[in-house]
């Protein structure tokens, strides 16, 4: 079993992506097989084995930069042209931290989620008596 670890944590996310359709298929080569078609859509296997390849490369990314500023960036580009109402309620329903959900929520909206206290000078009130 040492050996098939090794060999799954040298591919990466795709190797335990591959682990999760082999569960999943009952551990037969011809489920897996169908399961990486169904994978890849229109593409057939060819495009599952590619989708396990993308997945690399996205994992590599998420590694180098973080997920925090991947999630940032990619709300920060949807804010653009999608209502952030949508985005914020998408954000809500993430199975993310309420740390990191909190985080995108105010890049989102900064100015709506800050308090700020009114900078009025103290005001002299005079009492007179009649």
């Amino acid at each position: 079993m040492d050996e098939i670890v090794k060999k799954l944590a040298g591919l990466g996310l795709p190797g335990i992506i591959l682990v999760i359709l082999t569960a999943t298929a009952g551990g037969s080569s011809a489920a897996v097989a169908a399961a990486l078609t169904a994978a890849g859509g229109p593409f057939g296997i060819v495009g599952g084995i590619g989708l396990l390849g993308l997945l690399t490369v996205l994992g590599d990314t998420i590694a180098g930069y973080g997920i925090e500023a991947i999630l940032k960036a990619v709300y920060a580009e949807r804010s653009k042209t999608e209502s952030v109402r949508f985005l914020l309620k998408e954000i809500n329903d993430l199975p993310i931290s309420d740390e990191l959900k909190l985080k995108l929520k105010n890049q989102l909206t900064p100015d709506t989620n800050t308090y700020t206290v009114p900078n009025e000078e103290p005001r002299t009130v005079e009492i007179v008596d009649e």
